[in-house]
């Protein structure tokens, strides 16, 4: 796993790191997907729960820690958490500090299924995110249905939002939408001060990419603190 932080830049604190895959040998997350099957879908969805708490624990988290799921690798949520559950027992991780992403790109053809997925973890007490908002097959359907506590908007409505009225005037929607459902709005994939202004500017405090820090393998990498005071010296 490699540790990316999603930060409050209102004052510069961790909201959560997201865990994210990575090889043995370094590769990305795409070369490692290639090789999941329907055959092993489960086992390494498990295998990503477990490593990304006890990684969490090692490394002395004290924050979140946000792990994507595989809907179509939960078969019975209760019974599927077991996993996650054990090793953040013999961790000594508290689960208020997981939260669970589900991408929204994902297909999942029995929607209520994932609901019933995303119901059942809030209900033990974990943090749910939809991840790549508005870039996926669910949509303003999935929540209709199921009000997550964070959604991630995807990247491609964040990268030039500074340049683009079209792409300004969407995320103000969905972020007054989120606000409105007390959801909580984070933004991916910020490389630009022009950009993290902008998102300022529509409200978004929670903010994650490479302007303020780059993925560490297995290890949790510092804030760029040259951008955050850029920002504080716009803000005023």
């Amino acid at each position: 796993m490699a540790f990316q932080p999603i930060v409050d830049v209102t004052d510069g604190s961790i909201f959560a790191y997201e865990a994210l895959v990575r090889g043995v040998d370094g590769s990305g997350a795409g070369a490692v997907m290639s090789k999941v099957t329907h055959d092993n879908r489960f086992a390494f969805d498990q295998l990503c729960r477990r490593r990304a708490v006890e990684l969490a624990a090692r490394l002395g988290m004290t924050t979140r820690v946000s792990i994507n799921f595989m809907p179509n690798a939960v078969y019975q949520p209760e019974l599927c958490l077991g996993t996650t559950l054990a090793a953040a027992r013999r961790s000594n991780f508290p689960i208020d500090r997981i939260m669970f992403e589900v991408t929204e790109g994902e297909r999942v053809e029995d929607r209520p299924h994932l609901v019933n997925i995303l119901n059942e973890y809030k209900r033990q007490g974990f943090t749910t995110a939809i991840d790549d908002f508005g870039a996926g097959h669910s949509g303003l359907n999935l929540l209709a249905e199921f009000q997550p506590d964070v959604v991630k908007l995807d990247m491609d409505l964040v990268r030039g939002i500074d340049t683009s009225r079209a792409r300004q005037a969407i995320v103000n929607c969905v972020t007054r939408l989120a606000y409105a459902l007390d959801i909580a709005v984070v933004a991916e994939g910020v490389e630009t001060r022009d950009e993290l202004a902008a998102l300022r500017r529509l409200g978004i405090k929670l903010i994650q990419g490479y302007l303020l820090a780059k993925p560490a393998f297995e290890a949790l990498p510092a804030i760029d603190a040259a951008a955050l005071k850029t920002r504080r010296r716009a803000a005023a």
